[in-house]
């Protein structure tokens, strides 16, 4: 696939009131997202609840994805654990529709550098789709270096990073040592406008579910370098950014997507609704 840039949507999964999948408000998502000028898809990621989900549910929401994704934009399917053989077996069943895997550090286990290494050299190898690679430290118990990243960003079918350790030193330092045609992500709503300022080609959003319009549009008007607008919209987000985050996510966006109408404000335990507080907050920014 080509160069990957510009705002990719980390898609929620709707849910009923039986805590099925809603796959009416899927497609309710899927449009208002691609209406509002995403560049990208992905799917079975954090944000979709995927550790509640079981095989058959992801493939069957992967399936739909690629069914409703009228533009053809580029399809992005999450397969990660801490469990490399399992990883590799998991991410074949999905490959006919992605065009590339997002693979998260393992958890919980906590590899060294050589066995992060290792691991992501495993399902590249295997992979018959390029590989994204997936740094959240916060979640996973274990940071990828910025060293350990770009060597296996030599990997030919290693294609990009999503770094989501917040820290923008490490950040630059892939940044730095790069090879040409491998992309570099956020994996930070709130730090994607000083990231892009500092060279990087786009984000994984989650405020994308919510804000299409809003949030691409500052990420489309930084890329191209219109910095003093991209800031203005910025500011004016940043509160909402703040909000989705607050409770946990993806707690926060289908909160907002909730109050849009576009799903019912339905998790799988152990996730539960927003607060009260919290819902009320968002429907001030929002202005309903």
């Amino acid at each position: 696939m080509n160069r990957i840039s510009g705002m990719g949507v980390a898609l929620i999964t709707p849910f009923k009131k039986d805590k099925s999948i809603d796959f009416d408000a899927l497609a309710k998502v899927i449009e208002y997202v691609t209406d509002g000028g995403a560049d990208f898809f992905v799917a079975l990621g954090t944000t979709a609840e995927t550790p509640t989900l079981d095989a058959a549910e992801k493939r069957d929401i992967v399936q739909f994805i690629a069914e409703k994704n009228s533009r053809k934009l580029p399809l992005i399917v999450g397969v990660g654990g801490n469990n490399t053989a399992e990883v590799i077996k998991s991410a074949a069943s999905l490959y006919d529709e992605a065009d590339a895997v997002l693979s998260v550090t393992p958890y919980y286990n906590k590899p060294s550098q050589k066995g992060l290494q290792e691991h992501f050299t495993a399902i590249a190898e295997a992979s018959a789709k390029p590989l994204i690679l997936y740094n959240v430290p916060g979640r996973t118990g274990v940071n990828m270096t910025a060293d350990t990243c770009l060597k296996l960003a030599e990997h030919k079918n290693i294609i990009a990073v999503k770094e989501a350790s917040a820290d923008l030193n490490q950040m630059a330092y892939i940044l730095k040592g790069r090879p040409e045609g491998f992309s570099v992500l956020s994996g930070d709503d709130g730090l994607t406008l000083m990231q892009i300022a500092m060279g990087i080609d786009g984000v994984i959003s989650v405020v994308g579910n919510a804000f299409p319009e809003e949030f691409g549009k500052l990420v489309h008007l930084a890329i191209k370098g219109n910095f003093a607008e991209a800031r203005l919209i910025y500011l004016q987000m940043i509160e909402i950014i703040n909000l989705l985050f607050v409770e946990g996510n993806p707690v926060g966006v289908k909160t907002a997507l909730a109050l849009k109408g576009l799903i019912e404000n339905e998790l799988r335990l152990p996730l539960v609704r927003g607060s009260e507080v919290l819902c009320e907050k968002l429907k001030q920014q929002i202005r309903l």
